[in-house]
C-alpha cells in the first residue's frame, strides 16, 4: 500500500459511538487493518515501536470519551480541551499543533494518564496520515464495546509484530505467549491471591495469570472479581515507554481503570518494595548490570561496577539475573510460588552464583526445572530454562528435597517463523508437572527401558535428589542426560537452516560472555592502573 492509496472503507455509515456492534471484529482482522497503516507510516520514517506507541495514545483518548457516554457515563479522565472531540475537530496543521500540546499536557498529568502520555511525542510527519488514523481506524470502531478478549488480543497482536521488529531491541520485552501459557497453567494462581512480575515488559504474565484465574473459576463472587481487577497484579518495569505499553495492555484486557493500572515504572532491584506476593511470574532481562565510568580529577579513569547491595540478599553481584533470583525470594510470601525465566549462566555460574544456588535450594523448595530449546526468544543466542520454586519458612535442614527436570532442548528445534513453540509443545510438560498435585509425579526416564512403566533412556523428565544437586560442581543446575541424535546419526541431522541458527545462537551467547569478561577485565585494569 502507497501512501495514496486509500484504506479500506470503514464504516462511518455508522452512527459514531453506536454501542452495538453490528458486525464485530475478531482481534486478527482488526490487528491486520492497523497493520496494514503502519506500512503507510513507514514510509515516513515511523519505526513499528513508534507506531504502537501513538496508537496506544489515541486509543486511550477514544476509550475515555467513549466512556463517558451512555451506558457507561462514566466522568472523563481528560480534561476537557484535550480530549478525542477536540482532535476530531481539527485538520491539518491545526491537528498536528493540537495533538503535541495534548500529549505534552497529559505528559504532565499523575497516575494512569502521566504513565500512558509520559514523555510522549508527536512522531507523525504528515498531518494527513494523522487525521487518516484518528478517523479512519481510530474513531472508525467503538472500542469499548469490544469484549476485552478481543481488544486485548488485537493489543498483543500489535506487541507480537513489533517484537518480530528484531532492528527496534522491542523483542527484548517479549515472552512467547505459549511459554507464559504453559508457566501460569503450573502455577494456578487461585482467587483471592496477589501476583507480581517484577520486570513485567508488556504485561504478558500479568495478563495471562488474571485471564487464568477468570476461566478457571466461572462464578466468582463480587468482591473476587473486583479485587481480581483492582487489587490482585502488581508489574515492575524499568523502561516509561514499555511501561506505557504495559499499562495500555491491562486496560484493553479489563484489568485496573482510567484512575489506576497495576505498573509501577521504576527498577525493582534497587530496593525491597515490603509487599509480599502469593505468585511470582517473571522473564528478568539478560545480561549483566552495566559498569559505569569514573573520571577523577586528573583524569584517571576507574569503573563502578553498578552491583545491588541489599541487606535481603544472599550475595552482591553485577548479574541482573542472579539478583532478581534473590529479589524474587524477598517478594514471596511464606509458601509463595515463583516461576523465573532464567538464562544458563545462572544455572552453573561460580562465585555468587554457587552461593545463591545453594541458599536457593536450602531456603526454597526448587522442585521443577524446564529446560527450554533454543530459537524463542527474539534476542538470539539465549539458552534458557525456567525454575519453579516455593519459599518456605526458616529451617536448619534443606526444603529441596527432590529437583524434577524436564528437557525440552536436546533434540528440538525451534524457529520464531518457520516452526515457532505453540503451547501444544508444552502439554507433555504441564501433564507431568501436575499442576493439581505436584507431589504425586512420575518420571518418563529410567535407565533401561521398561515397557511396564513406558520409561526408558529417551524419557525427558527425571528427578535428582537435594545430596546429588549439592555434590555436583559448584552445585550447578546445567544437568542433561540425553543423547544428541544428530551426534549419533547423520541421517538425523536438522534441516540446514535449522543447524545454521543454532551455530549463529551458539556464537552469539559465547560472543556476550566474552565481551562480559572483557567489560570486567577493563574495569579491573582501569581500577588498578
Amino acid at each position: 500500500m502507497t501512501p495514496n492509496q486509500a484504506l479500506p472503507p470503514c464504516c462511518q455509515s455508522r452512527p459514531r459511538n453506536n454501542h452495538l456492534f453490528e458486525n464485530p471484529m475478531n482481534s486478527a482482522t482488526i490487528v491486520q487493518k492497523l497493520w496494514n497503516y503502519c506500512n503507510v507510516l513507514r514510509d515516513d520514517g515511523m519505526s513499528y515501536g513508534d507506531y504502537v506507541e501513538q496508537l496506544t495514545y489515541l486509543l486511550f483518548l477514544k476509550m475515555a470519551d467513549e466512556r463517558s457516554q451512555p451506558p457507561w457515563s462514566q466522568p472523563s479522565p481528560i480534561a476537557r480541551g484535550y480530549d478525542w472531540p477536540s482532535l476530531l475537530a481539527k485538520d491539518g496543521d491545526d491537528l498536528f499543533d493540537h495533538y503535541r500540546h495534548t500529549l505534552e499536557r497529559l505528559g504532565a498529568e499523575k497516575g494512569t494518564i502521566g504513565l500512558i502520555f509520559g514523555k510522549a511525542q508527536n512522531k507523525f510527519q504528515d498531518p494527513a496520515k494523522l487525521r487518516r488514523l484518528v478517523v479512519d481506524l481510530i474513531d472508525c470502531e467503538n472500542w469499548s464495546a469490544m469484549g476485552a478478549d478481543v481488544k486485548g488480543d488485537a493489543y498483543e497482536g500489535l506487541l507480537e509484530k513489533n517484537a518480530q521488529d528484531t532492528k527496534s531491541g522491542a523483542g527484548q520485552y517479549f515472552t512467547p505467549r505459549p511459554l507464559i501459557q504453559a508457566m501460569v497453567d503450573c502455577i494456578a494462581p487461585k482467587p483471592g491471591e496477589t501476583i507480581c512480575d517484577p520486570a513485567c515488559g508488556t504485561g504478558g504474565f500479568l495478563f495471562a495469570a488474571h485471564n487464568h484465574v477468570a476461566e478457571h473459576n466461572p462464578n466468582l463472587t463480587r468482591e473476587q472479581k473486583k479485587h481480581l481487577k483492582e487489587k490482585a497484579l502488581r508489574g515492575w518495569e524499568l523502561v516509561q515507554s514499555t511501561a506505557r505499553l504495559a499499562a495500555m495492555n491491562m486496560m484493553l484486557h479489563g484489568i485496573g481503570s482510567d484512575k489506576s493500572v497495576p505498573i509501577v515504572v521504576a527498577d525493582a532491584l534497587a530496593s525491597d518494595p515490603g509487599e509480599r506476593f502469593d505468585v511470582v511470574l517473571a522473564n528478568p532481562p539478560f545480561g549483566k548490570k552495566s559498569s559505569t565510568l569514573i573520571t577523577g580529577a586528573e583524569g584517571k579513569v576507574s569503573t563502578e561496577k553498578d552491583v545491588i547491595e541489599r541487606d535481603d540478599f544472599w550475595a552482591t553481584t553485577s548479574n541482573k539475573q542472579l539478583n532478581f533470583v534473590q529479589h524474587i525470594k524477598t517478594l514471596l510470601k511464606q509458601h509463595g510460588r515463583a516461576a523465573v525465566v532464567l538464562p544458563d549462566n545462572v544455572l552453573f555460574e561460580g562465585g555468587a552464583g554457587e552461593t545463591i544456588r545453594k541458599k536457593l535450594l536450602h531456603e526454597c523448595d526448587v522442585h521443577t526445572l524446564l529446560r527450554l530449546p533454543t530459537g524463542l526468544f527474539y534476542a538470539q543466542g539465549v539458552k534458557a530454562n525456567v525454575v519453579f520454586f516455593e519459599r518456605k519458612p526458616a529451617s536448619e535442614t534443606p526444603w529441596t528435597k527432590k529437583l524434577w527436570i524436564y528437557d525440552l532442548r536436546t533434540n528440538q528445534h525451534f524457529t520464531l517463523k518457520t516452526n515457532p513453540l505453540k503451547r501444544e509443545h508444552l502439554d507433555e510438560f504441564v501433564r507431568l508437572y501436575n499442576p493439581a498435585n505436584r507431589h504425586d509425579r512420575k518420571p518418563t526416564w529410567s535407565a533401561e527401558a521398561d515397557a511396564a512403566t513406558g520409561t526408558g533412556p529417551d524419557g525427558r523428565w527425571r528427578a535428582y535428589d537435594y545430596a546429588e544437586l549439592i555434590a555436583r560442581d559448584k552445585a550447578s543446575l546445567d544437568i542433561f542426560w540425553l543423547k544428541d541424535d544428530a551426534l549419533a546419526d547423520s541421517d538425523n541431522l536438522p534441516p540446514p537452516e535449522v543447524i545454521a541458527q543454532e551455530l549463529v545462537d551458539d556464537l552469539e551467547a559465547a560472543l556476550e560472555q566474552f565481551r562480559l569478561i572483557a567489560g570486567d577485565l577493563a574495569g579491573a585494569g582501569a581500577d588498578a592502573g
